[in-house]
């Protein structure tokens, strides 16, 4: 990186316990067992308030996980592709994900990953640990966020999302990618036990974060823990959109 050639100075903000900002301009290399060839930085983590853990991986030619990714008996995982083109394995099943494909492992089921674009290959990566539910299993999935048609937000005519995952009992969290048209906005100020970390894949906009307007672009990473305030507009010429976690399905423990 060389010498810097301003004073230093960071957008990332960090509350833990309650929300994050994390800038990429700001982010470390993290060594992570198993993965080779690799710039992995981990984002949302338990250390930050958050529940599960959340990675951007960069993987450069030759990049893989040779020892796999989760497969314990109480974590899943999920994995979805930025840029690039990788193969993904889970289990007896391969998958080849390109931009915006995706897979998720359950429980005991090891997720294993590798480049196979000519340059570099850009994921999201995220586990948590299973909420089980009698009766109740959930799968591995994969399909390409990119085939998938939106739907209208609350009836919002310029405000979109796609569900990624099933809306099934088995499963106790889903992946959604959310799209806001320039100049659209969250219907109101959300405040929900649900806790999110999310990726911006595109555009620019403000964020309501704990009822402070965050300005946020595209490369940035949000989390936003249980009950923070929380909504989103959009600014500037394109879609502000992002792809994120929420829990689900499973009532408040106590």
């Amino acid at each position: 990186m060389g010498y810097p050639k301003d004073l230093l100075s960071s957008r990332s903000i960090i509350e833990h316990g309650k929300y994050a900002l994390i800038a990429p301009e700001g982010l470390v290399n993290n060594v992570i067992p198993g993965f080779e060839n690799c710039i992995i930085s981990i984002m949302g983590s338990p250390k930050l308030g958050a529940s599960f853990v959340d990675y951007v991986v960069t993987m450069q030619n030759g990049g893989k996980n040779s020892e796999g990714f989760g497969g314990q008996e109480d974590v899943e995982t999920f994995v979805y592709v930025i840029d690039g083109k990788i193969k993904a394995t889970a289990g007896e099943q391969e998958f080849v994900l390109e931009e915006s494909g995706y897979l998720y492992c359950p429980p005991g089921t090891k997720m294993y990953l590798e480049n196979q674009w000519g340059g570099d290959s850009k994921l999201f990566l995220y586990k948590q640990k299973y909420r089980p539910l009698e009766g109740r299993k959930p799968w591995v999935y994969s399909d390409h966020a990119n085939k998938i048609d939106y739907r209208n937000y609350d009836d919002m005519h310029n405000v979109n999302i796609k569900d990624l995952l099933p809306a099934d009992l088995d499963f106790d969290m889903n992946f959604h990618i959310l799209s806001f048209d320039p100049a659209a906005c969250h219907p109101f100020i959300e405040t929900h036990v649900q806790e999110h970390g999310a990726y911006l894949l595109s555009g620019e906009g403000m964020y309501n974060l704990d009822n402070q307007w965050v300005p946020v672009k595209k490369g940035d990473y949000i989390f936003m823990g249980p009950y923070v305030h929380q909504a989103a507009y959009a600014v500037g010429r394109e879609n502000l959109t992002y792809v994120y976690s929420k829990d689900c399905n499973r009532d408040a423990a106590l």
